[in-house]
């Protein structure tokens, strides 16, 4: 009889997701009186004005599973760091600012041949899907998140990068118009960061359009971000408007900010804390629970071979 080992985070996956989280829209609809239909309107007519709408919900892999319940997603978005936005976690109605369409990326550096591509475009020429991810905060706490998006390997792919490539930059968008944190001139502004091109085509490093199974929210990075879920939350750069492959390691923003706190690999690991506060456990957004941290948050098996070698490098701040 073939039994099937499953990885230490891994749980089946109808133990995955709390049911009210994800519903089917159009048994609500039907199911609603016209009254009741009414509050659904705003959130519906938002949706009808993303270009992109239609590719939502994508359909789940089943590859990625979880050891905790999806985080709701009120809890998320009324609880995240959005610098350009203010530094306090409150600025979902800031982050509403944000003009997400049209939007267009350029992708240039050590590539055959630099382009620019609308995001429309962009996820027109992928194939879509949700992923269910853990997300770690270096300030110790942590979510659980249902990204759809589709591979970053497909996103170096298409640039084509050259053999001199070592690097991939990100960089977010800079209108202090908008932004308001952005006004500050001492920071160093627009947000970069940065991954190997061995991370980038890592199976887990995910470009993310979207997530509670429908467009990525403003707060959240709209309208296209980044999550590597064995990373502290910070490399994750949200709202990506530039990719540059480069041969030199880029300096990320809270490294030139403050480099003894935060590096540039920023791999999750209990056993080194940050210089202020351990990183032995971690709050569950919305719980008040806690749980010991796990290495690479529980995602070696996918990333650890990708650091050997490197002793040399502090690889987990």
């Amino acid at each position: 009889m073939f039994v099937k080992k499953r990885r230490g985070w891994e749980l089946p996956e109808q133990d995955a997701t709390a049911e009210p989280l994800f519903f089917n829209r159009r048994a609500v609809m039907a199911g609603t009186g016209a009254i009741a239909g009414t509050a659904f309107l705003p959130g519906l007519a938002r949706a009808a004005a993303d270009p992109t709408a239609s590719l939502y919900p994508a359909a789940r892999n089943s590859h990625y599973t979880l050891d905790r319940p999806i985080t709701p997603e009120a809890d998320n978005t009324n609880y995240n760091n959005f610098y350009e936005f203010g530094f306090s976690k409150r600025v979902a109605s800031a982050a509403e600012a944000l003009p997400t369409h049209p939007w267009t990326i350029k992708v240039d550096g050590l590539v055959e041949k630099p382009f620019e591509i609308a995001f429309e475009d962009l996820v027109k020429r992928v194939t879509l899907e949700e992923r269910l991810y853990r997300h770690r905060c270096v300030e110790a706490w942590s979510m659980a998140v249902p990204w759809t998006g589709f591979p970053m390997r497909a996103l170096v792919e298409m640039a084509k990068p050259l053999g001199s490539a070592k690097y991939v930059v990100m960089k977010t968008f800079l209108d202090p118009k908008i932004a308001p944190a952005q006004k500050q001139t001492w920071y160093p502004w627009p947000y970069t960061e940065g991954l190997t091109i061995a991370e980038a085509t890592n199976d887990l490093a995910f470009i993310v359009t979207g997530a509670y199974g429908k467009p990525l929210p403003k707060v959240m990075g709209a309208p296209i971000r980044l999550a590597t879920p064995w990373k502290y939350g910070f490399k994750s750069i949200k709202s990506i408007v530039a990719v540059s492959f480069s041969e030199k390691r880029p300096v990320s923003y809270w490294e030139s900010l403050q480099s003894s706190e935060y590096g540039f690999w920023a791999n999750v690991n209990p056993e080194v804390p940050h210089p202020r506060w351990s990183q032995a456990r971690e709050e569950i957004l919305g719980t008040g629970d806690y749980r010991p941290t796990l290495i690479y948050n529980g995602y070696g098996e996918y990333v650890a071979d990708l650091y050997k070698g490197m002793d040399g490098e502090k690889l987990f701040m």
